[in-house]
């Protein structure tokens, strides 16, 4: 049995780009230790990736969210400085949405050998919230985890109701 630890959309248009906020680099010196952690106690640690394409402005998310970010191969769409050293060469998931499938197969295949999994990155209300739920789905007697202190919001209300809904769900909120 291991741990996972799935670090969510740390890139720099969330962080200091096109959809960054005040406060969103505040969480990258918590996650760092958190990765070191993971490394130390053998856990394995997986993350994702925002990846919109030139056509953004014309799918689903792009008509709700008209701000392009996360585009492939631009600067936005990659992780922030920090931690480039720390998840290079880790399994990464491209997501074109909010959630990927693409983990939630991974961790169902695994599930049997995964004791928990531990959620952190950006933006807590929106990708984080749904990869968790996802996670939740895919390996349901594992325990999820999100930190709140390594999760961060554009919005306080919607951070706090998110942790709200995440212990609704029998997510542990530490």
């Amino acid at each position: 049995m291991y741990k996972l630890l799935i670090v969510v959309d740390m890139q720099k248009d969330f962080v200091d780009g096109a959809l960054g906020f005040e406060g969103a680099d505040r969480i990258i010196p918590g996650i760092i230790e958190k990765i070191k952690e993971f490394e130390a106690e053998g856990g394995q640690i997986v993350y994702t990736l925002d990846t919109h394409f030139e056509n953004y402005m014309e799918t689903q998310e792009g008509k709700n969210l008209p701000v392009p970010h996360c585009l492939k191969g631009s600067e936005g769409h990659g992780l922030c400085e920090e931690l480039k050293p720390l998840l290079s060469g880790r399994k990464v998931f491209e997501k074109p949405c909010f959630g990927s499938i693409e983990l939630a197969e991974y961790i169902k295949e695994n599930a049997s050998d995964i004791s928990s999994i531990e959620l952190c990155g950006l933006v807590s209300n929106i990708c984080v919230l749904s990869n968790a739920v996802i996670a939740k789905a895919a390996a349901p007697e594992a325990e999820v985890i999100v930190n709140s202190a390594l999760t961060a919001s554009f919005d306080p209300k919607l951070h706090q109701a998110t942790l709200d809904v995440l212990k609704g769900i029998q997510v542990t909120v530490v």
